[in-house]
């Protein structure tokens, strides 16, 4: 079994993947300026926001399912995995994402869990049923 990752190194691959949203975000908006215009009602800022959300958790699943990794993950040597050290299907994947965007609403209280947890496993992994470990070099 692979041990877990750091703290830090979980960090920055926080960091990173940020920066990365940011730019598939970026291009999301301006897509959906192109198509709808600016959201200038609430109606409209909440059906951009959803689907940016939307958006967002594909990119996610789809990589968590297809690889374990994102391109941050993959640059810091972090996958996921299931907890009998398997691919996650969609079905985790997607409760993944969902608890882990209810855990950023809530200041990240989900991911302060990963200090006082004994496996050092994030809430959103423990709910999920999946684990964050290291992958070996090369």
């Amino acid at each position: 079994m692979n041990p877990s990752p750091s703290f830090l190194r979980c960090l920055a691959a926080f960091i990173y993947e940020s920066i990365l949203l940011f730019a598939i975000l970026f291009v999301a908006g301006i897509f959906y300026r192109a198509l709808f215009g600016d959201p200038h009602n609430d109606l409209q800022r909440h059906f951009f926001f959803i689907y940016c959300w939307l958006l967002v958790g594909a990119y996610f699943v789809y990589c968590w399912v297809k690889s374990g990794q994102t391109l941050a993950m993959k640059t810091w040597r972090i996958q996921l995995e299931g907890r009998q050290e398997n691919r996650l299907d969609w079905r985790q994947a997607m409760k993944r994402y969902l608890f882990a965007s209810f855990s950023l609403m809530f200041f990240g209280l989900g991911f302060a869990w990963r200090v006082f947890d004994r496996e050092k496993l994030f809430l959103h992994d423990r709910l999920s049923g999946c684990r964050l470990v290291l992958t070996p070099k090369g």
